[in-house]
Formats: structure tokens, sequence, C-alpha cells
């Protein structure tokens, strides 16, 4: 007679220490993004903090001027200079305003057409062209908006009778908006394919063209992952420097004339950090006092993206 097998019920088995071992590692990696993020707003927020010590923040989120060309010496004309954000988070919004107005309709076109009217070969040509498209640097459209579309917008503009700038909101939001097309196509394409196709054979079941199937059952149940798509290329878009340096400019006008020339937080970061700087000076510690703004907006960005995906999510089985 074989003997009896006795079973453990009393409680969990401990798991052996391989196992173990390699969650303390996920663990630990899954803290390191975190650990960088507190970093980064403690460093800005320090150096933030002395910058506001020396111009006042109502000054500086609702001022006008921005001329942060400080005088060595206080008897200097100029000596103070001026700090208002305002012109540049004007600059920043219409230069992504335009990028998005561009960029969202391709890319959402493009998208659509790919996930739901494209065969197997065309998907497998076009596609790849997207993402070869989404790995061109920057600096690339830079060249591209400097040499091409400033000055095609210039001569059409001038032949119109209108006054426009060699550099302009217009031509880096236009640059821009090309850039961010496979970004929005990519990701939507993605999401559509996400939607299960039991629920077009239900649509098409009920009688509904495929034009009707799409924006009737298709966007709605891929809007939460479009939203969130969307919001993110619009953070893509309020962090890029190089296109706006050679396309825009670096006047910090306050304009919302998409023919004239502005600029961004972020170039006046990169202009305010470049060369030899002493951190004791409002016009150095300024761009912390920018870098933080702007990480308030991409963070409110993201906020606003969890709040629409959250609202619009539905379950399909």
């Amino acid at each position: 007679m074989s003997p009896t097998t006795k079973i453990d019920l009393t409680g969990p088995r401990r798991s052996p220490w391989p196992e173990r071992l390699i969650k303390a590692l996920l663990i630990a990696s899954s803290l390191v993004a975190v650990f960088v993020t507190v970093g980064i707003v403690f460093s800005l927020l320090f150096e933030a903090i002395r910058f506001f010590k020396i111009i006042p923040i109502q000054d500086f989120l609702f001022g006008l001027e921005w001329n942060p060309q400080t005088a060595i010496r206080a008897d200097q004309v100029g000596a103070k200079g001026e700090f208002g954000a305002v012109p540049l988070i004007t600059g920043t919004l219409l230069i992504s305003t335009i990028a998005m107005l561009i960029a969202t309709p391709l890319g959402l076109a493009s998208a659509i057409y790919l996930a739901e009217y494209a065969s197997s070969r065309t998907r497998a040509i076009v596609k790849p062209l997207l993402e070869i498209l989404a790995g061109i640097p920057t600096v690339v459209y830079g060249f591209f908006a400097a040499l091409m579309i400033a000055p095609l917008i210039r001569l059409t503009g001038t032949g119109m009778g209108l006054e426009v700038a060699s550099e302009s909101a217009l031509a880096a939001g236009l640059a821009m908006g090309i850039m961010i097309v496979p970004l929005i196509s990519s990701l939507s394409d993605d999401v559509i394919n996400a939607v299960p196709q039991s629920l077009r054979d239900a649509s098409y079941g009920l009688g509904a063209t495929q034009a009707e199937t799409i924006k009737k059952v298709v966007l709605p149940a891929a809007l939460p992952g479009i939203s969130g798509g969307l919001l993110l290329a619009t953070s893509t878009a309020i962090g890029e420097t190089m296109i706006v340096v050679m396309a825009a400019g670096l006047a910090a006008n306050l304009t919302a004339n998409p023919l004239e020339a502005v600029t961004t937080i972020t170039v006046q970061i990169v202009t305010l950090l470049t060369g030899d700087q002493e951190f004791d000076s409002a016009k150095t510690l300024s761009a912390f006092a920018l870098g933080l703004l702007l990480f308030t907006l991409t963070l409110l960005l993201n906020i606003a993206a969890q709040k629409i995906v959250n609202h619009y999510r539905e379950r399909y089985d």
C-alpha cells in the first residue's frame, strides 16, 4: 500500500529566494522613476524659490514683458530686467495650438484609413513609413521649416498684402504639426485596432455601413485612448525646442498673430543656460522658474488626460 501524501493547508508557502529577489528588483526599478521625478521637482523648486526672492512671483506669472538681460552693475540702465512670463506662455500655446490643428485631423484620418480601409499590403508599406517619419531628428524639421516653410509663408503672405515676419509662429507650428502626425497616427491606429471585432460585426448586422460603424461604434469605443494620445502629442509640442529656435525666433512678443515671431518657454530655458553662467543672478535663476512653470503645465495636461480617459472609459467584453 502506497504511503499517503500529507498536504499542509495551514498557510501559503513562502516564495523561494530567487522569486523574492526578482520581486525586489522590480520594485526598485519602479521606484527609480518616482525618485527621479521627485529629484527634478525639488531641484527646480529650490532654485525657483531663490529666483522668487529676487523677482516677485506675481510679476513673473502676470508680467507682460520678458527681457532678462540684466546689467552687470546696479547703476547701469536696465539692471533689473523684465521677467514677465506671459509672452512666453502665449507663444508656447500659440505654436502648440497651430501644431495640433494641423496634426490632429491628419493623424486621425491616417489612423482610420490604416485601421479600417487599407489593405494588409498597403498597411505594411505605409505604417513603417510613418514610423520612419517619427524618427527624423527635430533639427531636420527645423531646417525644413526655416528653409522651405517660412519663405513660402512669407512669399504667399506678401502676395496677399500681409506683413509676414521672416520667422513666424505659423512656420514653426506647421513644421511641428508635421512632426507630430506620426505620433498621433500610430497611437490612434493601435487604439482603433484594439476595439473588438464583435462590435463591428454587431453594427454590420444591424444594417450600418462601414462609415456609420466607424463614426458611431469604433471611434466612441476608442475615444479614451485617442484623447490620451492627443494630450500626449500636445505635451510633445509644448516641450519642443529646435523647431521653434530655427523657425519662430527668439523674440518674446506678446501677440496672437501667427505671422509674427514669437518664442516659447523651452527656447528661453536653453538660451538662459547656454554658456558659462553664474547661479546667483536673476537671469540664470529665471530658467529654473520657467522649468517649474513648464513642469506644472505638463502635469496639468497629464491630469486632464487622465480625467478624460477615466470619464470616457468603457469596458467591452
